[in-house]
């Protein structure tokens, strides 16, 4: 199952957290949001189809994420967890611990945002990129 978000790149995009990856349907961002990739997201973890969330919420489940900014790729791995309640309104975050919360999109993540490429960070930090982030869970 699949569904894509598109978001649009921010100035203050930093990328710099060592544990989380986080898109969001705010359009404004501070510079101390170092894990967020992404502003003006198309949804959040409230607006993903049950059919998906149901899936999310097995901890059996695998998930991957796959961020496209122009011709570039970026891919993380996850798991799903007994515990999402995917009701946040403007976020979604992906965890590399088992932390949940109602942001909380996947756990156990290979990477975070300090991983994604320097090149990518720096066409997400012009606030006309636009940029897709698909949910694959498996």
């Amino acid at each position: 199952m699949r569904f894509e978000i598109e978001f649009f790149g921010h100035e203050n995009i930093r990328s710099t957290h060592q544990k989380t990856i986080e898109i969001t349907k705010e359009k404004e961002l501070t510079p101390r949001g170092d894990c967020i990739v992404g502003v003006g997201a198309s949804a959040s973890c409230f607006d993903i189809p049950e059919e998906i969330k149901e899936k999310l919420k097995d901890p059996e489940s695998k998930v991957q994420f796959l961020i496209k900014v122009q011709d570039q790729e970026f891919i993380i791995q996850g798991r799903g967890h007994k515990d999402l309640t995917l009701t946040h309104k403007e976020d979604i975050v992906i965890r590399k611990s088992d932390f949940v919360c109602p942001r909380t999109l996947a756990v156990k993540c290979d990477k975070a945002s300090d991983i994604l490429p320097r090149d990518m960070v720096k066409i997400l930090q012009n606030p006309t990129t636009k940029a897709t982030f698909t949910i694959d869970v498996q």
